[in-house]
C-alpha cells in the first residue's frame, strides 16, 4: 500500500473517529438539556413571558456565562424561581406589561455586576475564610434535601412509573460501565417514557399542537422606579444561594471554583446573563442545580458539553415541535430521575464534610444544626403551613430557606472562629 493510501486511509479513521467523538458529547449534553427544561419553562409559565425565549435566553445566559469564567466552570444557567412573585407584581402594577418587570429584572442583573467587582476588590481569599467545610457542607446539604420534596411531587402523578425510571437509573449507574453508565440518565427518561406511552398517559397534544419553527415573541423592557424597587432586593436574597451552587459545583467537579476562575467572574456571568435576559424577555437566570446532579451521577465534568447543550437550548426555542415532545415526558418520569439528582446533590454535601475531615467540636456542630435546622425547618414550615419565617427586605421580599441558613450559618461561623478568620 502506497504512503498516500495510507495517509488517506489515516484522515478517514481519524474523521470517523472525530464524528463518533461529536455525536457523544451531543448525547451527554441532551441529557443536561432534559434535567433543565421542566424547571426552565415552568418560570415563564407561571408568569406569563414566552418559553421559547426563556430557553433562547437561558442558553444564551450560559454561553455568557461560560465566558465570563473562562469556560472552566461546568454549570448551566435557567430560569429562577426566586423572581416568580416579584414579576407578577412589577406587571400588575402596570396593568400586565411584562416590559416593566424586564426593567426590574435587567437593573438586578446589573447589581450583580457591580457585586462581582466588589467582591474582585475585597479578594476570594478573604471571603474563602467565611465559607469552610463546616458551612460549606451543610448549605450543600440543604440545598439538595430541599429540592428532594418537589421531585417527590412530580413522583406522585404515578409512583410505579417513577419507581421503574429511578430503578433503571439507578441500575445504569451502580452497574453500568463505559459510555452506557454515562448515559444512565437519557436511557431512564426514554425507557420510563415509552412506558408511559404503552399505558396511554403521555399526552401528546403539546407535540401535535407545536409549530414546527417558531418565532419566540422577544420584547424590550421599560423602567419605572416602582417595579425596580419591588424587583432589586431579591438580589440581597439569591446572592448566597448562587455561593452555595457555586461550591456545590466545586466539590461534585473536585475544583476550587470559588478560587479559580474566582467568585467574581461566576457572579459577572451570572449577573451579565441576567441581563442579557432580560433585554430580550426572559426571566432572571441561576445556575442550575438539576445540571450539577447530572454531573454528580455522569461523573462527566467536561464544560463543553454544557455549552453544546445551551446551544441545544437555542435551537429548541425556535424548534417548538422538539420543545413539545419533551413537554410531554410525564411528571412521574422526571420526578423520578430528580429524586436521584437532588439525593446526589446532599450526598455531595455530606462528602465535603467527610473529604474536609470537619472537627465535630462544639462549635462546629453547632454552626452545621443552625444551618440545617434553619434551611430545612423554614422551607419546610412555609411549604406545609403557610408561614414565613426570614428577614424581610421589602413588603414583598424575605430572606428565608437556603438564603436565610446560608447567611445565618457564615456569620454565626465568624462570630466563633473570629481568631481563625483574622489570620
Amino acid at each position: 500500500m502506497s504512503e498516500v493510501s495510507l495517509r488517506n486511509e489515516s484522515k478517514v479513521f481519524e474523521g470517523e473517529r472525530t464524528l463518533k467523538e461529536h455525536s457523544r458529547r451531543i448525547v451527554l449534553a441532551f441529557q443536561h438539556l432534559i434535567a433543565m427544561f421542566g424547571a426552565t419553562v415552568l418560570v415563564p409559565v407561571l408568569t406569563g413571558l414566552d418559553p421559547s425565549v426563556a430557553l433562547i435566553a437561558a442558553g444564551g445566559g450560559t454561553l455568557i456565562f461560560h465566558l465570563c469564567t473562562k469556560g472552566k466552570v461546568p454549570v448551566f444557567l435557567g430560569s429562577s424561581f426566586a423572581f416568580i412573585s416579584v414579576i407578577i407584581t412589577a406587571a400588575e402594577m402596570h396593568g400586565g406589561d411584562l416590559a416593566y418587570a424586564q426593567g426590574g429584572l435587567l437593573v438586578a442583573g446589573f447589581i450583580y455586576v457591580i457585586l462581582s467587582f466588589c467582591v474582585k476588590k475585597i479578594g476570594v481569599s478573604r471571603i474563602r475564610k467565611f465559607l469552610p467545610a463546616q458551612v460549606v457542607g451543610p448549605m450543600i446539604i440543604v440545598i439538595g434535601l430541599n429540592l428532594v420534596p418537589t421531585a417527590f411531587n412530580m413522583a406522585s402523578e404515578n409512583f410505579v412509573i417513577a419507581g421503574i425510571t429511578l430503578a433503571i437509573a439507578l441500575s445504569i449507574n451502580f452497574f453500568g460501565k463505559g459510555f452506557i453508565k454515562q448515559l444512565g440518565i437519557l436511557i431512564a427518561v426514554t425507557s420510563g417514557y415509552l412506558i408511559s406511552l404503552t399505558m396511554g398517559m403521555v399526552d401528546t397534544a403539546s407535540i401535535s399542537n407545536a409549530a414546527v419553527i417558531a418565532i419566540p415573541n422577544f420584547t424590550l423592557p421599560k423602567f419605572d422606579m416602582g417595579a425596580i424597587l419591588i424587583i432589586t432586593p431579591v438580589v440581597l436574597a439569591v446572592l448566597m444561594e448562587h455561593v452555595g451552587d457555586v461550591m456545590t459545583n466545586s466539590q461534585v467537579v473536585g475544583k476550587n471554583f470559588i478560587e479559580d476562575p474566582g467568585l467574581n467572574r461566576t457572579l459577572l456571568g451570572d449577573g451579565l446573563a441576567t441581563m442579557f435576559s432580560s433585554f430580550i424577555g426572559g426571566p432572571a437566570n441561576t445556575t442550575y442545580g438539576e445540571n450539577t446532579g447530572v454531573l454528580a451521577i455522569t461523573k462527566n465534568y467536561d464544560p463543553s458539553i454544557i455549552r453544546i447543550t445551551a446551544v441545544l437550548a437555542i435551537i429548541l426555542g425556535f424548534v417548538a415541535k422538539i420543545g413539545g415532545v419533551l413537554l410531554s415526558i410525564p411528571q412521574s418520569v422526571m420526578g423520578g430521575i430528580s429524586i436521584m439528582l437532588f439525593g446526589m446533590i446532599a450526598l455531595v454535601g455530606f462528602k465535603t464534610l467527610k473529604n474536609e475531615k470537619v472537627q465535630y467540636d462544639w462549635k462546629n456542630v453547632l454552626i452545621m444544626a443552625v444551618i440545617l435546622i434553619i434551611g430545612l425547618g423554614t422551607t419546610n414550615l412555609a411549604t406545609y403551613t403557610g408561614i414565613t419565617i426570614g428577614i424581610p427586605v421589602t413588603e414583598t421580599v424575605t430572606i428565608t430557606g437556603v438564603s436565610l441558613a446560608a447567611l445565618s450559618g457564615v456569620i454565626l461561623n465568624a462570630v466563633l472562629n473570629l481568631k481563625t478568620i483574622n489570620k
